[in-house]
């Protein structure tokens, strides 16, 4: 719990804090780290007979200023958002290419003409965008655990890299994905009642709307 007279270093700790960006729990994780040393450093110079504002304030100097610690700092959170957004991508693209031709399993029209040409290179399009995410998002993993183990500049420039492609493929699979589905409620009235695309397009935009902030979290984390 904090107590008033750790004012100082609460307040230095809120304004690194604040130019932070990444996964919360990691964020919450160092600024806690770092409060419990900073205290314990200024503990240190108060039994030593330094006034205890002056024990802080010699604590955070000594702690080191923004520009040393936020850039290490700041790329452990865009590691960790990597990590989380390879594997909400690895989740739900595996999902999409398992369960992508479930929706239209035994429905109605299946047995119906051939849709148009179009149609079908859209509908295949689909389908080899969410392959591509899923092997991706793999690719994604192995970056992320060769960077915490040699964090080396190739690997960084490999982690920009790889959560551009996984945000472009994301893109790309919600314009196509909102298309087809579009063009299939045109193709056939029927579709819009059908269970499955219902729950399907459901749990798609869920899936959806989670890999969006996985991705905003990665491009404020990459880019701060």
């Amino acid at each position: 719990m904090a107590r008033a007279e750790d004012v100082v270093v609460d307040e230095h700790l809120r304004g690194l804090g604040a130019r932070l960006q990444g996964p919360a729990r990691l964020k919450s994780e160092l600024l806690t780290e770092a409060r419990h040393g900073l205290l314990d450093a200024a503990e240190a110079y108060r039994e030593s007979g330094m006034p205890p504002t002056e024990a802080q304030r010699r604590a955070v100097a000594e702690f080191g200023s923004p520009s040393q610690l936020l850039p290490s700092w700041q790329a452990e959170l865009a590691v960790a958002a990597l990590r989380g957004l390879s594997l909400r991508m690895l989740a739900v693209a595996g999902v999409g290419v398992a369960a992508g031709d479930l929706t239209w399993r035994g429905a109605s029209w299946s047995d119906g003409p051939r849709p148009p040409g179009g149609y079908v290179l859209l509908s295949n399009s689909v389908d080899w965008i969410w392959m591509s995410t899923l092997l991706l998002s793999v690719a994604g993993l192995l970056v992320v655990g060769a960077s915490a183990r040699s964090p080396r500049p190739g690997l960084a420039l490999a982690q920009r890299a790889v959560g551009a492609g996984l945000t472009g493929l994301l893109g790309l699979a919600m314009l196509t994905g909102c298309a087809l589905f579009a063009w299939s409620l045109n193709l056939w009235d029927a579709a819009l009642h059908w269970p499955p695309m219902i729950i399907g397009a459901v749990l798609v935009g869920g899936g959806y709307f989670s890999l969006t902030r996985a991705a905003r979290s990665w491009v404020l984390a990459t880019t701060r």
